[in-house]
């Protein structure tokens, strides 16, 4: 057991490995994350921007590293493909695990902005993984404004979804500036022997275990559902139409594409904003809805201001969300998602209706029979060729103009080899869409990590002027806003951040004025 996301301390001579992502091979939506990359602007690459108050010293951070790749053996592990690509990839110890490749130092040169980081990050980003090697990279950055650092770390998809991610970081993170000299220390994991043939054959055994299992339970819920048909027939009708019904949303694109947002390429920019968790979740309370609508609601103002100063004229947003399937009995690590399907509603001014709007929208996707339909067909896609799969992927991916995704994230401070993380920036990948937009709470911080292609949205400076301009209509006071400057290495790009001007002490927050969005004058 642990607590708070640490290992819980084992006797003297038992140390274990931490049981996160322990599976040794992918489930169907893991294989299809990692061989859909045979199109590179399917790139499945998770990103996480840390600030760090002051700079680590390197022998604890390289010392740091070391312990979780034993910690966690599935950082030591490369992906083996089966033979002929029949069946699902394998993650096995890597013989030439080479921790100096996968950790490495830089610094800043003056003045040491948060935008050098975020540039640096993106860059980072976009390079391909050597799939000869565990799929992941870290950075310290070094020369930030103030004496703060940076920690950057990119993971794979196929590693973990968002939520596996937030473990891994909740247990691998201390929660003291002090070395702890009780944590325990399991040895290296062997070296795997694993070649693609034998890949192939365990591959084989599974696959015959599965279809015997899979043989008995069809047979029993044909036997089951032949029974129902012939007692109530009506029942049994309406029940399979409505599952036509639901499939046929699932596939249906929410919203037509928005032409405004129509370019591709294989570029990321980045941004990060952060706005305190308590407004936040005073604004979505006001409203009668929850954070993730809030922040929903949120981002679909803000391409609705960025449409309107394009003078662009589009009702609705197409958007995709991925949504937690994990149970808490179920292990850590390891991608266990659905994804619910949205327009948002870029004609409604009302940032609470939006919310209203958005929060039906997403109870909805969460109450379709088919809603996850990715892991139904994922088993089928996963048997195609990588140079097919792309293309059914491509085809899949049209008219996904934005994906969001909110984490819920580490609730109290936590330090990294003696520094404390103070923000913690989340950026997804671009699978085949203009924009994610990601949000990790972080000690009392909502982090938004934005990550957009520069041919869909061209004005980024543009767009991230609408996204503040759009946050603070659903989270701060109405009142002026004016750009200060900011604390060394954090908030957004050049030095500023766009700040209410704070109210006087007798007001309160103004509830009528959720229901108003002004728009932003065109360019």
């Amino acid at each position: 057991m642990t607590q708070h996301g640490r290992p819980a301390p084992v006797p003297d001579g038992a140390a274990a490995p931490d049981a996160w992502g322990a599976e040794r091979a992918m489930n169907a939506l893991e294989t299809l994350l990692w061989r859909i990359e045979a199109d590179p602007r399917f790139r499945s690459t998770l990103m996480t921007v840390e600030i760090l108050d002051c700079v680590p010293q390197w022998d604890r951070m390289h010392a740091a590293h070391e312990w979780g790749s034993r910690m966690v053996p599935r950082f030591r592990q490369r992906v083996i493909e089966p033979a002929m690509g029949l069946g699902s990839p394998v993650w096995a110890t890597d013989p030439n695990f080479d921790l100096a490749y996968h950790l490495r130092r830089v610094c800043l040169p003056p003045p040491g902005t948060m935008q050098q980081v975020l540039e640096l990050a993106q860059t980072m980003a976009m390079a391909p993984f050597d799939r000869a090697r565990p799929p992941w990279e870290a950075m310290l950055v070094e020369g930030l404004a103030g004496g703060q650092a940076a920690y950057l770390l990119k993971m794979h998809h196929s590693v973990t979804d968002g939520i596996g991610g937030i473990q891994l970081l909740a247990r691998m993170h201390s929660r003291s500036r002090q070395r702890d000299p009780h944590k325990p220390q399991p040895a290296p994991p062997p070296a795997d022997p694993s070649t693609p043939v034998t890949v192939l054959g365990e591959s084989m055994q599974r696959r015959a275990k599965a279809g015997m299992g899979a043989l008995t339970s069809w047979s029993s819920a044909a036997s089951a559902w032949s029974r129902r048909l012939a007692a109530q027939p009506r029942q049994v009708l309406a029940e399979a139409a409505a599952l036509g019904e639901s499939v046929a949303r699932q596939l249906r694109a929410p919203a037509p594409p928005s032409p405004l947002l129509a370019g591709r390429s294989l570029s990321y920019r980045y941004d990060a904003h952060e706005v305190p968790l308590a407004d936040f979740k005073a604004a979505a309370k006001a409203a009668g809805g929850s954070i993730n609508d809030a922040f929903l609601a949120a981002v679909t103002g803000a391409f609705a201001r960025y449409h309107r100063a394009c003078r662009a004229k589009v009702d609705e947003l197409a958007m995709s969300m991925p949504i937690n399937l994990r149970k808490a009995d179920e292990p850590m690590g390891g991608n266990r998602i659905g994804a619910a399907r949205l327009a948002g509603p870029m004609d409604e001014p009302s940032a609470v209706r939006r919310m209203q709007l958005l929060h039906e929208q997403v109870e909805q996707a969460r109450a379709d029979t088919a809603f996850d339909l990715t892991g139904a067909v994922a088993p089928m896609l996963a048997l195609l060729p990588a140079a097919t799969l792309a293309q059914v992927f491509s085809r899949m991916a049209q008219g996904n103009d934005v994906q969001t995704s909110n984490v819920p994230g580490i609730a109290e401070p936590v330090y990294f080899a003696g520094a404390q993380v103070t923000h913690m920036f989340p950026f997804g990948p671009l699978p085949g869409c203009a924009a994610m937009v990601t949000l990790v709470s972080h000690n009392g911080i909502c982090c938004i990590g934005v990550n957009v292609d520069p041919a869909a949205v061209t004005r980024q400076d543009l767009f991230a002027q609408c996204l503040r301009a759009a946050s603070m209509r659903c989270w701060r006071w109405p009142v002026p806003c004016r750009p200060v400057p900011l604390p060394p290495a954090v908030g957004g790009p050049r030095g500023t951040q766009w700040l209410p001007i704070p109210p006087p002490a007798e007001s309160a927050p103004c509830r009528e004025y959720l229901h108003h969005d002004d728009p932003i004058a065109p360019a």
